[in-house]
């Protein structure tokens, strides 16, 4: 038997013993210790943990690196989009480009193997965001799955023009019809441009991918619509091809009504994307005291039944000044904050990234560490699955459909300690 790639003595899982990962023709055709096989390479792990490759669910890459450009002084969400409105009014190809090039380089360093965008398809910039993302698509084929959501940033009916704007993406090659049901003016507004962009994805076959609240309460009936988009996802047979991110106001619900609403969201067979970064950042921004968290209720999500993952977002503008598209240092926070830090709570956020992203982005079918799926690994620093959050180990290797497409080479060295303390793993 003759394999393109072998990787030797791999922890899948803690508490199995170290076994052996044949890769051929992009595709993993064996898992077991010991392989006996002729391969053009070989990778010895040494018992380090090896995890499917590590997904972005929502990303924006064409408002990415912005924060010095015109820094945002009060941290609102009202100012994050006027601000990044102005200077979406500016964008130049190249420069959407470049950004987005250092934004895709640091995820594919990171372990990430795909990644669904949302650029904004507005009056603004027109459609600059898709156009570029289209020729990324492309020139990133070897490294990583990219997928372009049409988002409206700007509103549908608030925003004339936008809906054509919309339709002329998708005919260009975007893959899922986005949506931002909050930005409209009236609570009629809101269910119509749910309407429409459930409308378009019908029209193209496509998934659908919104923003489904950005609030700290369900005070304003905008950003209380996910029961309706379950209805609608149910009523139009869109199950399991309906992802929402943000969701912040269920986590204004208590215990008895936010129940009802996950089981809708369960019974639908929506994926709930949560943004800790931004939503930390933007979150109770009004509260006087005890300023709420503003990140959607995950662990009652999950414990519901809901498929609940977990992305970037953004990355260095004013919606979130922080960032460098590392889904592992975004699973710590994520842990912390939701309180999710008892082992098998860590290992729940490590399959958010992993395992439920896929889910959530329609990759489900080929993606995973399992005879017969895609060959996306990541070989991290550590030797525990486990300890990945913990440590946010170096990626030291990272293989997409099959073959090796980062390599890191990390040395750690303390001075002035006795010999057995000299060397640093991580």
């Amino acid at each position: 038997m003759q394999t393109d790639l072998l990787i030797r003595n791999a922890c899948v899982r803690d508490d199995d013993p170290l076994t052996d990962i044949a890769i051929t023709d992009g595709k993993i055709v064996a898992i077991e210790p010991g392989i006996e096989v002729q391969a053009d390479e070989v990778i010895d792990a040494g018992g380090r943990a090896v995890i499917p490759g590590l997904i972005e669910a929502h990303l924006h890459l064409d408002k990415a690196l912005l924060h010095r450009r015109l820094p945002a002084r009060f941290g609102t969400l009202d100012e994050a989009i006027r601000v990044t409105g102005i200077l979406k009014g500016k964008q130049e190809r190249n420069d959407v480009l470049d950004r987005s090039r250092q934004v895709l380089d640091m995820a594919v360093k990171h372990g990430t193997v795909a990644v669904r965008a949302h650029p904004d398809v507005d009056l603004i910039q027109g459609l600059i965001g898709v156009e570029t993302l289209l020729e990324l698509k492309q020139e990133y084929d070897d490294l990583l799955d990219l997928q372009i959501v049409a988002f409206p940033q700007e509103g549908i009916l608030k925003s004339g023009g936008t809906y054509a704007l919309m339709t002329e993406a998708m005919q260009l090659g975007a893959d899922v019809v986005g949506g931002c049901p909050y930005n409209e003016l009236t609570w009629a507004d809101t269910t119509r441009h749910i309407d429409m962009v459930f409308e378009l994805a019908q029209r193209f076959d496509a998934p659908v991918d919104m923003h489904a609240d950005f609030a700290d309460d369900t005070s304003d009936q905008r950003f209380a619509a996910v029961s309706y988009i379950a209805k609608k996802t149910i009523e139009t047979g869109y199950q399991g091809k309906v992802a929402l991110g943000h969701v912040t106001s269920l986590g204004a619900l208590d215990p008895d009504e936010l129940a009802p609403v996950a089981e809708s969201l369960r019974e639908a067979g929506i994926s709930i994307v949560t943004l800790p970064a931004t939503d930390l950042y933007l979150g109770g921004r009004k509260d006087r005291q005890n300023p709420r968290r503003g990140l959607t209720p995950v662990k009652a999500l999950h414990t519901a039944g809901v498929n609940v993952a977990y992305s970037s977002n953004n990355v260095r503008n004013a919606f979130t000044p922080f960032g460098k598209a590392d889904m592992l240092q975004v699973g710590n926070m994520l842990a912390h904050v939701a309180q999710f830090g008892v082992p098998e709570h860590q290992l729940a956020v490590l399959e958010m990234g992993t395992y439920n992203a896929a889910r959530a982005i329609g990759l489900e079918k080929r993606y995973g560490i399992a005879v017969g799926r895609q060959a996306d690994l990541v070989i991290l620093d550590t030797f525990r699955v486990a300890d990945a959050l913990l440590d946010i180990p170096p990626r030291l290797w990272v293989v997409k459909r099959g073959r090796v497409t980062v390599v890191t080479e990390h040395r750690c060295k303390i001075h002035g300690r006795s010999p057995r303390h000299a060397c640093c793993p991580h």
